[in-house]
């Protein structure tokens, strides 16, 4: 959880934990937590965390990933294109198809992540995460709730 203490009525278990990101899981949820760290997670990190994530949907069957990136100030264009069109094509086919974000209050790394998807779309019609149900939430609570 982010060092702000959020009111949370669900139990987070921490599964992993890298230097610049935090994988848990929601106690008796089908529900997988990643939280930013840093400002900014190297693409090597970034696809360790994300296998990783991929190895947490096999053995507790998750069916939503909640991805709080609040700490990021650092969009990477390259994370997200293999994020979108190879990590979440596989988590497809495994049901992962849930995903909720929480971004950071920014303006420009909101306009940034809504830019970089709007282009990854635009070149991959028919990739499997524009069919998933992916939706924006204010928190981690919100996240699990909704």
């Amino acid at each position: 959880m982010s060092n702000e203490v959020e009111a949370m009525n669900d139990n987070l278990v921490t599964h992993h934990e890298g230097e610049h990101a935090k994988i848990s899981f929601v106690e008796g949820k089908a529900i997988a937590v990643v939280e930013a760290k840093s400002t900014y997670i190297p693409i090597e990190e970034f696809k360790n965390i994300f296998n990783e994530i991929g190895n947490l949907v096999e053995s507790k069957n998750i069916k939503k990933l909640i991805f709080d990136k609040r700490k990021l100030t650092v969009f990477h264009q390259p994370s997200m294109e293999w994020y979108f069109t190879e990590w979440k094509e596989d988590m497809w086919h495994k049901g992962l198809k849930i995903h909720r974000k929480i971004l950071p209050d920014n303006k420009v790394f909101q306009q940034s992540v809504k830019i970089g998807r709007e282009k990854i779309k635009e070149e991959n019609p028919n990739l499997k995460f524009n069919e998933m149900d992916i939706q924006y939430k204010k928190d981690i609570q919100d996240a699990i709730d909704n």
